[in-house]
Formats: C-alpha cells, sequence, structure tokens
C-alpha cells in the first residue's frame, strides 16, 4: 500500500514539475529571439546561424542525462527480484 501511495504522489510531483517546464522554455526562447531580432539590425552584427543548433544541444543533454540514469535505476531494481 505505501508503494502505491509513494509512486502515485512521485508520479503527481513528476507531473506538476513537467508542467511548469514550458513556461521556463518558454521565456527562454522568446529571449534568444528578441536577441537575434536586435543583431539583425545591426550592420555589424555576429553570425547568429548557429544558435539554433545551440538552443538544441543545451535541450537534449538533460533529457540523455535523464534517460541515462532511469535505465540505470530500471535495471538495477529489475535485478533484485
Amino acid at each position: 500500500m505505501k508503494k502505491v501511495f509513494a509512486s502515485g504522489f512521485l508520479l503527481l510531483l513528476l507531473s506538476v514539475l513537467l508542467s511548469i517546464a514550458p513556461i521556463a522554455a518558454q521565456a527562454q526562447c522568446t529571449m534568444c529571439k528578441t536577441q537575434v531580432e536586435s543583431a539583425r539590425t545591426e550592420k555589424d552584427a555576429a553570425d547568429y546561424t548557429g544558435l539554433n543548433k545551440g538552443i538544441v544541444y543545451l535541450m537534449t543533454i538533460p533529457y540523455l542525462l535523464m534517460g541515462a540514469v532511469g535505465f540505470f535505476w530500471y535495471r538495477h531494481s529489475h535485478q533484485k527480484k
């Protein structure tokens, strides 16, 4: 019974945290977009072609780390059984 309650609470907590995450991500994308638009108007603006690749790179690393931790946790929990 305690395992069911703990897993339900963990699932609820995870869903709340994931529902809040897009708000922060949207704000960051707006900041990047504003920076790129302001750089376009300047004559000596820096090259911004790699900005999207940089954003995707920064976004991918946390998901890979979470996936690796989840995989090893899953594998470890099934080895005990």
